[in-house]
């Protein structure tokens, strides 16, 4: 049964996959179909036909490696979970409303066509959500490493002072990388004085805290001086309310004011030049 289903489909796949485009169109929720030129679309469609019928006639090897290189794709596409389900589910009703109009059904093949549907259609299911899933993640894992090295450079902006503007929540794991590229930056150079910008810090809670005081004492230990600039009100309230200890820290409310002081250790000023 297996056999005929795949010789069904291959043998009238421009239909069935033109029906099964259809279906997914009428989902307004979607923007694959809304935003993708028609060339990407057709593509897409052809792909996913070509797999459905590999899942049912190729070996395990040649199939996983499909649907690996297809997981790929729809990641990339933007494909959520949700549709990629109602993709699968939609393609078997298809097959079956496209066999049961041409009269391929009938009661005495009925019941073991739709269990063979189903013994094909929820594994099948699985396979490519767990394919999904792990290149989603990967994914996802990558963004997150790219986006916390962006968001924790060291920047150089005068000679022997420089900056790290900080954004966003600060984990253990992230706190970890600040201390090295922080250590790193310093060292590479050779920053006075470092000043750490939190003004894009949502919370500062003792946590938070706790990794910027390590931060500022490790600075410290290789011959530099740690200022923490972009202190607002509510945070600088939260930070009393805590009885967080900033003492051994130079604290400014703006960068520009923290830049001011940095200078001055440095023994250097912005001045007013008048042009004649």
């Amino acid at each position: 049964m297996n056999r005929e289903i795949a010789i069904y489909i291959q043998k009238n796949i421009d239909k069935i996959l033109e029906r099964w485009k259809a279906k997914m169109e009428d989902d307004q929720d979607d923007r694959f179909f809304q935003i993708m030129s028609d060339q990407v679309i057709d593509t897409t469609v052809r792909e996913f036909g070509e797999l459905m019928v590999s899942s049912l006639t190729a070996s395990e090897e040649t199939y996983d490696e499909k649907l690996k290189d297809f997981s790929v794709q729809i990641v990339r596409y933007g494909w959520s979970i949700t549709f990629v389900l109602r993709a699968l589910n939609n393609f078997s009703e298809v097959i079956y409303e496209e066999m049961e109009e041409e009269g391929s059904l009938n009661e005495s093949n009925y019941k073991s066509f739709r269990e063979v549907l189903t013994n094909w259609i929820t594994p099948l299911n699985q396979s490519v959500v767990d394919a999904y899933s792990k290149v989603w993640e990967k994914t996802v894992n990558l963004q997150k490493i790219a986006l916390q090295e962006l968001s924790a450079s060291l920047i150089p902006v005068f000679d022997k002072i420089s900056v790290m503007p900080l954004v966003g929540t600060i984990d253990t794991e992230r706190a970890k990388l600040i201390m090295e590229n922080l250590l790193q930056g310093v060292v590479k150079h050779r920053a006075e004085v470092v000043l750490l910008d939190i003004t894009g810090v949502p919370v500062v809670d003792t946590m938070v805290a706790h990794h910027i005081i390590q931060a500022a004492d490790a600075v410290r230990l290789v011959g530099a001086k740690c200022m923490l600039v972009g202190i607002r009100p509510e945070i600088a309230q939260t930070i009393v309310t805590l009885g967080i200890n900033l003492t051994d820290f130079t604290t400014t409310s703006t960068l520009q004011r923290g830049m001011e002081q940095a200078l001055a250790l440095t023994n250097r000023a912005i001045v007013e030049v008048n042009v004649k």
